[in-house]
């Protein structure tokens, strides 16, 4: 029998929802495997998510996975910053839900203008 990832939103004193992980996939004492992480992630290419507050539909396109395992903010993660990052991966449809403040910044490296239609 498979285990259900155990998750709850809770709303915090100030009204902000924070979405509550108790299922831990991804450990280890020093490092993250994050070949595991990319290949989990893997299950939610080609689906499509809103965002609650926005209404605002984010599609998981193929090369998601690979960005967020190589990406500069990851390799200098480690210890329970990483541990954190990677469980955070298991909930990506309840996060983007919860997503609030939502802003745009221009991307100023060129590897985004090949992939993004806007930057």
């Amino acid at each position: 029998m498979k285990k259900e990832n155990i998750i709850d939103i809770i709303t915090d004193e100030d009204g902000r929802k924070i979405v509550v992980i108790t299922d831990i996939r991804f450990k280890g004492k020093r490092n993250i495997d994050w070949e595991d992480v990319e290949n989990y992630l893997k299950e939610y290419v080609g689906k499509c998510y809103e965002v609650v507050e926005t209404a605002d539909q984010v599609f998981i396109g193929n090369d998601f996975p690979e960005e967020l395992k190589g990406s500069e903010d990851t390799k200098r993660l480690c210890g329970a910053n990483a541990k954190t990052k990677a469980n955070a991966t298991q909930k990506i449809p309840t996060l983007l839900k919860c997503a609030t403040n939502k802003r745009w910044q221009e991307n100023f490296k060129g590897k985004h203008k090949v992939d993004a239609k806007y930057g």
